[in-house]
């Protein structure tokens, strides 16, 4: 069993239009990382410096990883994971 990612619409250009992958278990940034070696680019549009970005938000089975152990969060088989970019906007 792999960990379930979830992949955004806008980032499914580099998931050969794929709405769902298989990563690897360990910490959200080590699946950052092997997303990337499978799908060269996702890993700078989600993460920067070892961090993810600011307006990304990863959910690890609906747990805001904001709330758990951010990037250090731990992922394991069975695992889902979410990628979300956040929206902003909406003035006249």
């Amino acid at each position: 069993m792999a960990v379930k990612v979830r992949i955004p619409t806008p980032l499914q250009r580099l998931t050969q239009g794929r709405e769902e992958v298989e990563g690897v278990p360990g910490t959200v940034m080590e699946l950052i990382t092997s997303l990337d070696s499978a799908f060269p680019g996702i890993a700078e549009r989600i993460s920067e410096n070892g961090k993810v970005r600011r307006f990304v938000n990863i959910y690890v089975n609906e747990e805001d990883i904001r709330f758990l152990n951010a990037e250090e969060t731990a992922v394991k088989d069975g695992d889902e994971v979410s990628i979300v970019p956040a929206i902003a906007g909406g003035g006249r």
